[in-house]
C-alpha cells in the first residue's frame, strides 16, 4: 500500500499569530515521514502552529483524503480477491471515523477566543476613577447609584443616610498609557470635578491632575505621580473589522475591574450631539457597557487598546447591547495635543452640511446617494475662501472618500489647522477638484452659522404659492433674498418632497431666487421629468430638498 505523498503539520505552540491559508500549511510544513525525513525534492520547513490551527489542518486532511485513506489502510483483498477487513483494522477504522466526526467540534472549540491572557496582562493598567463633584454638578444626582437595579442598589447605600451634595462622589474608569503616569478617560467622568482620585488594581491610590479635556470628543487626559506604573499599548490604526472580537474592562456600577466581551457591530457611527457636531466616528459593539465603564479601554485580541468606551443607548439605564467607543485614531490625536498644549484644536471648514438622499442624488447627477451636501458656507470661512459654494457635494476630502455627511466632520477635524488639502466635489453634475486651506477651531470655541442663503422651492407647476420674503424675515434669517412659501397644494410635487408653508426658498437648482418673479422664471426653465434640488430656510436652519418633476 502506498500512502499519498501528502505533507502535514505536527508542530504545536502557543504562538497566537493566526494562520489563515490552509493550503500554505501543506506546502511549508514537514512531510509525513516516520523518521522525519523529507521526501525527495521537498524542503523541510519548521512551522509553529497553535493547537486550533493544528486540529484544523488535520481536519482538512481527513475530509480531503478520508475515503482513499480507509481503502488503502484498512481494506485488504482476501484469497478470493474480494476486499475484506480484518478485526484489528475494523477497530482502527472505528477509532479513525470517530475522530473524523469529533475533529470538527474540536476545531470549533479551539477557534473560540481566549481572553485570559489579555485580562491578566492588561488589567493592572486599568484604573478606577473616583471624582468628588461640586454642588452644582452633584445636585443632578449620582448616576451610578440612581441607575442601579434595586437588588444591587442596597450594596452601595451610604450608611447613616445619603451624603450631602458637596460630598457627592461619582465613579468611572480609565487606563494608563505611559509609565510616567498619563491616564485617559472620558471628559464627562471628570467634568466639574473638585478632586480626582485614581485607584489601581493593586489598591494603590493617587491624586490625579487634570492635564486637559476635550468635550467635543468626550476625552480627558489625567496624570499621576507614581513608580512602577503599568501601561497599555494603543493600537497603531483603526484597523478593526465588523464581527471582530473585542473586550472591555471597567467598573460598572462600582463593581471594580469587571470584564465583558463581544464583537464589533459597526464602525463609523455618528451620534447626535447638543451642538450637532459629529467629530467622532464611533465604534459600535455589543459589549456589555454600563454606568461606571465610561473611560475604560476596549481591547482587540492582540491586547491593544482600539477604543475608549464612552456611551450606550438604553431605556433602562443598563446595557441593551448598543455600546459605543471612541476609536484609537481620535484618542491619539487628542492625547498628543493635550500633552503638548493642554487643549485641542481641530480642522474647520465653516460649512453646514446634510445627507444626500435618492432624489437629491439624482438631481445633482450622482449615480447613488453619497457625499456631504453643503447647505451653507460661512462668509470668509476656509470653505468660502477656497471657492466652495452652497450646493456643492464633497465626495472626497484629503484623499478619503466621504460616503455620508457624518463622515466629513471627523475627517476634517483630524487635519492640522493651516494645512492645504485636496477636495473633490460635484458641482453642476460635474466632478471638480480643488484645494482648501483648513482653518482651526479650539475646543472651547463654538461655531454656528447665522442662517445664510438656503434653498428649496418651486412655483405653479410645483404646487407652491409663494411671495417675496419681507425685509424683516430676510434680516432675521441673515439672507439677502428669497421667497416665502404661503401654501403647498395637496398631491403636488412640492408636497410629496416635503416642502412646508413658512419655508423660505433661496435656490431653485443652481439659480438664486430673490423675488417671486425670479422664482417663476427659475421654475419655468426646469425640464419635465428631471430632479431638482431646492435650497431653503426652515425655522432658521438651511436645508436642501430634492424634487422630482412630472413630465
Amino acid at each position: 500500500m502506498k500512502i499519498p505523498e501528502q505533507r502535514y503539520v505536527y508542530f504545536m505552540s502557543d504562538d497566537p499569530k493566526p494562520v489563515t491559508d490552509n493550503s500554505s500549511l501543506w506546502e511549508t510544513s514537514l512531510p509525513l515521514s516516520r523518521h522525519q525525513q523529507p521526501h525527495p525534492g521537498t524542503t523541510q520547513v519548521h512551522k509553529q502552529l497553535t493547537y486550533g490551527e493544528f486540529f484544523k489542518a488535520v481536519s482538512v486532511f481527513i475530509e480531503t483524503h478520508l475515503s482513499d485513506f480507509i481503502l488503502n489502510l484498512f481494506v485488504q483483498p482476501n484469497v478470493t480477491g474480494i476486499p475484506t477487513m480484518n478485526p484489528i483494522n475494523r477497530i482502527a477504522s472505528s477509532v479513525f471515523l470517530t475522530l473524523a466526526m469529533l475533529l470538527p467540534a474540536l476545531v470549533t472549540a479551539s477557534s473560540l477566543p481566549e481572553f485570559r491572557e489579555i485580562v491578566q496582562e492588561n488589567s493592572p493598567a486599568v484604573v478606577k476613577i473616583v471624582v468628588q463633584q461640586g454642588a452644582a454638578k452633584s445636585s443632578r444626582g449620582h448616576p451610578d447609584v440612581e441607575q442601579m437595579p434595586e437588588y444591587l442598589r442596597r450594596f452601595f447605600e451610604f450608611r447613616g443616610g445619603p451624603p450631602s451634595p458637596r460630598e457627592q462622589m461619582a465613579t468611572g474608569s480609565g487606563f494608563i498609557i505611559s509609565r510616567d503616569g498619563y491616564i485617559v478617560t472620558n471628559n464627562h467622568v471628570v467634568d466639574g470635578a473638585e478632586s480626582v482620585l485614581v485607584r489601581l488594581s493593586d489598591r494603590r491610590e493617587f491624586d490625579a491632575e487634570v492635564v486637559g479635556t476635550d468635550p467635543r470628543s468626550d476625552l480627558a487626559l489625567l496624570r499621576v505621580e507614581g513608580e512602577g506604573l503599568p501601561a497599555l499599548t494603543l493600537a497603531k490604526t483603526d484597523d478593526l473589522e465588523v464581527g471582530e472580537w473585542v473586550l472591555a474592562i471597567g467598573s460598572p456600577f462600582g463593581l471594580d475591574y469587571s470584564v465583558t466581551a463581544g464583537i464589533v457591530s459597526a464602525k463609523g457611527r455618528s451620534l447626535p450631539t447638543e451642538n450637532n457636531e459629529n467629530y467622532v466616528p464611533f465604534i459600535q459593539t455589543d459589549v456589555a457597557i454600563n454606568p461606571g465603564n465610561s473611560g475604560g479601554p476596549l481591547f482587540n485580541l492582540e491586547g491593544d487598546v482600539v477604543g475608549v468606551n464612552s456611551q450606550i443607548f438604553t431605556r433602562s439605564g443598563g446595557s441593551i447591547g448598543l455600546s459605543f467607543a471612541i476609536p484609537v485614531s481620535v484618542v491619539r490625536n487628542v492625547v498628543d495635543q493635550l500633552k503638548a498644549q493642554g487643549r485641542v484644536t481641530r480642522g474647520w471648514l465653516g460649512v453646514t452640511i446634510q445627507d444626500v438622499d435618492k432624489n437629491l442624488a439624482e438631481s445633482f447627477g450622482l449615480d447613488r446617494p453619497r457625499g456631504a451636501l453643503l447647505v451653507q458656507v460661512a462668509e470668509d470661512g476656509p470653505a468660502d475662501k477656497a471657492g466652495l459654494e452652497a450646493g456643492d457635494i464633497i465626495v472626497k476630502f484629503d484623499g478619503q472618500d466621504i460616503p455620508a455627511s457624518a463622515d466629513l466632520p471627523h475627517v476634517v477635524g483630524l487635519v492640522a489647522p493651516g494645512s492645504s488639502v485636496p477636495v473633490e466635489i460635484v458641482r453642476d453634475k460635474k466632478r471638480k477638484k480643488m484645494n482648501v486651506k483648513v482653518g482651526g477651531l479650539d475646543a472651547d470655541e463654538s461655531y454656528s452659522l447665522a442662517a445664510g442663503q438656503s434653498s428649496s422651492g418651486e412655483g405653479g407647476r410645483l404646487g407652491l404659492v409663494v411671495e417675496t420674503a419681507p425685509a424683516e424675515m430676510l434680516e432675521r434669517f441673515g439672507i439677502n433674498g428669497g421667497v416665502v412659501v404661503r401654501e403647498v397644494l395637496p398631491d403636488s410635487v412640492a408636497s410629496e418632497a416635503g416642502v412646508l408653508p413658512g419655508d423660505v426658498i433661496t435656490l431653485v437648482g443652481s439659480t438664486p431666487v430673490k423675488s417671486a418673479s425670479a422664482y417663476e422664471d427659475a421654475v419655468e426653465g426646469l425640464r419635465g421629468g428631471s430632479s431638482v434640488p431646492l435650497r431653503l430656510i426652515r425655522r432658521g436652519s438651511p436645508l436642501f430638498i430634492g424634487l422630482k418633476l412630472k413630465d
